[in-house]
């Protein structure tokens, strides 16, 4: 028994040796998680006695758990656009789908020859997609797909829809004064042109508005003359809020010259918090901001990634938009994941079910770009690990070769 129980030890000292250099080997892979051992005893044998406690003696021990350590691993900023990082919990997603899916912290991603986003494995990387149409932003409900964004492309343009202005018109004009606001808008070929919005006071808190484009640019239109796309009143109460009109209105869209799809557009008079965009105090009149929705065509110039996972692309003309948004798996047991190599581990039962969503929400990280997750290896303490194993595995080499000298005599016995 004596040299089994030792034997057990020598074992369990040797694997805890081996998962030691194992993590000093990965001291510098990206996002690698070291692992700890814990042992446990193995069952007692009975020896019987007449003391009124159990008499036992131990049989040995076995490995009780190798587990891999989560904790935070120190962020590199690299410089790269597609490399990314997670802060906090949560995994990045490769593989096309079912048994091919995988998890892993190391986001060292690339783009290949088609404009698909892979691992350095070259699997591709799991998110979003999806545009709403309305709001333009990224549909974050449903099963993540592969990440393409094909280099180089020329995106589509995007007609404008909705425009405001910040005004403020002046209470102590005179009847017939007048102030204009432009703003460029987007037809649905990308081509651009300038409304103007020309304001005229006809009273106390009263003002007519007239919207118009240069009529070259509409069918039928002369250029060099204005032509009318909308008109109206606005209205002031004392207060020097606006009255009237109620609610956003919309202008019809002429038929342009270029031949361009009519689309048309929506003048937002009122915030979210049905805060009004025009005012009438007595003050110069004076435009603060001019907003609008649409773009021209332009090429996907390189990307960047936010703290949410959101891939932006520049499109020309300074304009930034959002054309996916990465996956984030979490699970409720970490350490239960299966280890797959090439930084990547596969869903266990033990691991639980993945909560699929995006960065910062449900209790999963955030997410920096350009920067890479590196191991969390820490040498001080494999080191010191490696000593305690060290010795123990001496030790348990002593109790053999006493054992051996002990049987040694035994056997003397007869002679």
């Amino acid at each position: 028994m004596g040299f089994s129980a030792s034997l057990s030890g020598l074992n369990a000292n040797q694997q805890k040796l081996s998962v030691i250099g194992n993590n000093l080997a990965n001291i510098n892979t990206v996002a690698f998680k070291a692992s700890s051992v814990q042992f446990m005893d193995l069952v007692s044998q009975n020896v019987g006695g007449s003391s009124a406690n159990p008499m036992q003696v131990g049989l040995g021990v076995t490995t009780g758990a190798i587990s891999p350590n989560f904790t935070q691993g120190g962020l590199e900023n690299t410089g790269i656009n597609t490399h990314v990082a997670i802060q906090g919990r949560g995994f990045f997603m490769v593989g096309s789908g079912g048994n091919d899916r995988s998890y892993t912290r190391a986001g060292d991603f690339s783009f290949d020859a088609n404009g698909r986003m892979v691992s350095a494995e070259g699997l591709a990387v799991q998110g979003y997609t999806q545009t709403d149409p309305i709001t333009g932003e990224i549909i974050t409900t449903g099963q993540p797909a592969d990440i393409v964004i094909p280099p180089g492309i020329l995106r589509a343009p995007g007609a404008t829809t909705q425009f405001g202005t910040t005004t403020n018109l002046n209470a102590s004009a005179a009847v017939g004064d007048t102030f204009t606001a432009s703003v460029q808008i987007y037809d649905a070929l990308g081509d651009v042109h300038v409304a103007t919005v020309t304001y005229t006071n006809t009273g106390p808190g009263a003002w007519g508005y007239d919207i118009t484009v240069d009529g070259g640019e509409v069918t039928g239109g002369t250029a060099g003359t204005p032509q009318s796309i909308g008109a109206g009143n606005v209205t002031f109460g004392p207060t020097g809020l606006m009255t009237a009109p109620a609610a956003d209105v919309v202008i019809t869209s002429p038929a342009w010259a270029n031949g361009a799809a009519p689309t048309n557009f929506t003048w937002d008079l009122y915030d979210a918090n049905n805060q009004a965009a025009l005012t009438g105090y007595a003050a110069t009149s004076a435009t603060s901001s001019i907003t609008q929705n649409g773009f021209a065509a332009g090429t996907i110039n390189p990307i960047t990634i936010d703290a949410e996972g959101r891939i932006q692309a520049s499109i020309g003309s300074g304009r930034t938009i959002v054309i996916a948004q990465l996956a984030i798996a979490n699970f409720n047991n970490p350490q239960g994941l299966q280890k797959l190599g090439a930084n990547r581990f596969a869903e266990t039962q033990a691991a639980g079910i993945p909560n699929v969503g995006v960065a910062n929400t449900g209790g999963r990280g955030s997410v920096f770009g350009s920067a890479l997750e590196q191991s969390n290896v820490d040498i001080a303490q494999e080191f010191t690990q490696m000593i305690l194993a060290q010795r123990g595995y001496q030790a348990n080499s002593r109790s053999i070769t006493v054992a051996d000298e002990l049987l040694v005599e035994t056997l003397n016995l007869k002679r």
